[in-house]
Order: structure tokens, then C-alpha cells, then sequence
């Protein structure tokens, strides 16, 4: 496939009327790549929305992260486990929050749990590796964004494109121009300037669909290609008619370290996902 994302969407930015998405999530996403920031600044923000901070707590204290000991304070929680861990979180319930009512379509939550299946196995990956785990989880869980707007904008079309799709991923990005005058990379790509992010996740949500490289580059963005496709061939596709790799032509992928060190089985990681998706569905 071509670079899709660079094309020239059809429609003015300002005709998709985007809802905002949660503020705090944002604001999050902002500061927690601040090495200056206070952890009390931190700490400010979240529990500024005291329903939002509800949720990252209970979170925080679900069976994903298993605390020994339960946080009861958002500052008990970034001292035992860390800003970057936290900001992870906020986006999650961040994006849970701007989906909404959409959730009550199956596609949709099925768009939400490929999410959470990239942002787990992208976290994994992370950990055999050299790569920074809690900056991979974030970035599964963003590289999807223009997806979840799209289900925002209009649910009902969305979930019925989805549903009566079939082909590759990086197909249904023509699907989703004629529909919308948009595709999903370019809204995420779109997003991530407007909400002045760092400018590392640009290439998470704008490349991910695109071919991967065979010249040994190894970063978040190259990362995230094969979580998300990883996510898919174990079971958890962003629709149902999405074309999936084998997953062991995914592993050959993995630069070397990881290669060894990650699990070969396919079985083994889909149930390790459906574990960290039951933790935080529950809750």
C-alpha cells in the first residue's frame, strides 16, 4: 500500500464536528512527556475531574495491574505506579469516555477491545525489548484514534462499514474516504496537532496501516504496526472481515532480541489479552 495519509481529504477539517475529547486525558498526554513536570502537577489535573479520577483509580486497582496494595488517592497511585503508568491509564479511560453510547453498537466495542488488544501486546513487546512499556501502551492505545472518532462522529455508519467490510486493514482507509472525505490515519494524524501532543505519536496513528520496514528501524511507531497486527491475527480485529497475517510471519518481524524472548504462541498471548480486557471491562 501507498502513503494513504498523505492524501488530500476530500471534506474541510472543521465539517467532521468532532465532540472534544476528555480534557484531562489530554492535558495528561501533554505534560507526562515533560521530564520537568511535578508529580503533583500531575496529580492536580487528574483529581481536577473528580468522576475522571474515579475511574483511572479503579483502574489503576484493576486485575491488570494487581497492586499489592490498593491506591485510594490519584498521588497513592503515581507514587506506586509512576506517571508514565498513569498517563496510559488516563487515556484509556479517556477514549472509553469519548466512545460513549457508542459502545452499545458490537462493532464498536470491538473496535475498543482491538485497541486494548494492541496496547497490551504492544506493552509486552515493549518489556522484552529496549523500548519504553508504559510509552507503548499509550501509543496502542492512541494509534487507533481516528477510528474512535469516526465512531463518535456517526456511530450507526461507522458500525454498519465496519460490519460489511472485508479485505485488509489499509483498505477499508478508501472505505472510510468515501464515507467520511476522511480516512482514520489522517483524523488521527489531524488530532494529534490539534491536541498539540508530542509529535512521536504523529507517526503512531498516521503510519500504522502502512508496510513495515525491512531496514532494521525499530521504534514506537514501527512497534505499534505489528501489535496492531499481532492483535488481529489472535482474534481481536478491528471488524470482523479484516484479512489477518500469520502470526508467525508477525514474529519474524520482531528484531532479534524480541523475537526470542516473546511468546511464539499465539494461543498464549490471546489469552493473556482477553485477561487484561476482562480486568479493565470490569471495572
Amino acid at each position: 500500500m501507498g502513503d494513504q495519509s498523505g492524501q488530500t481529504a476530500t471534506l474541510p477539517w472543521a465539517y467532521l464536528r468532532l465532540p472534544p475529547f476528555p480534557l484531562v486525558a489530554v492535558r495528561v498526554l501533554q505534560l507526562a512527556n515533560n521530564e520537568n513536570v511535578q508529580l503533583h502537577q500531575l496529580c492536580d489535573l487528574i483529581s481536577s475531574d473528580p468522576a475522571f479520577a474515579s475511574e483511572v483509580l479503579t483502574v489503576a486497582n484493576s486485575l491488570l495491574y494487581a497492586p499489592r496494595y490498593p491506591s485510594t488517592s490519584i498521588m497513592q497511585a503515581v507514587a506506586v505506579l509512576g506517571a508514565n503508568t498513569l498517563q496510559g491509564m488516563c487515556v484509556t479511560v479517556g477514549v472509553r469516555a469519548y466512545l460513549g453510547k457508542a459502545m452499545s453498537y458490537p462493532a464498536m466495542r470491538n473496535l475498543w477491545r482491538h485497541n486494548l488488544a494492541c496496547a497490551i501486546i504492544a506493552e509486552r513487546i515493549a518489556k522484552v525489548g529496549f523500548l519504553d512499556k508504559d510509552l507503548a501502551y499509550t501509543s496502542g492505545i492512541l494509534h487507533d484514534i481516528g477510528r474512535i472518532a469516526l465512531a463518535v462522529i456517526q456511530p450507526k455508519g461507522y458500525a454498519a462499514l465496519l460490519e460489511k467490510h472485508y479485505g485488509t486493514a489499509a483498505i477499508m482507509l478508501e472505505a472510510e474516504r468515501e464515507l467520511f472525505g476522511w480516512h482514520h490515519c489522517e483524523i488521527g494524524r489531524q488530532l494529534i496537532g490539534d491536541w498539540k501532543l508530542p509529535e512521536n505519536f504523529e507517526a503512531v496513528v498516521a503510519e500504522h496501516h502502512e508496510v513495515r520496514r525491512k531496514d532494521g528501524a525499530w521504534d514506537v511507531a514501527e512497534l505499534v504496526k505489528v501489535s496492531c497486527a499481532m492483535a488481529s491475527a489472535v482474534g481481536f480485529a478491528a471488524f470482523p472481515g479484516c484479512e489477518t497475517e500469520a502470526y508467525g510471519d508477525l514474529l519474524a518481524d520482531l528484531p532479534a532480541r524480541e523475537r526470542r524472548v516473546f511468546h511464539p504462541d499465539a494461543e498464549t498471548l490471546k489469552g493473556e489479552v482477553d485477561e487484561g480486557i476482562h480486568a479493565i471491562e470490569s471495572v
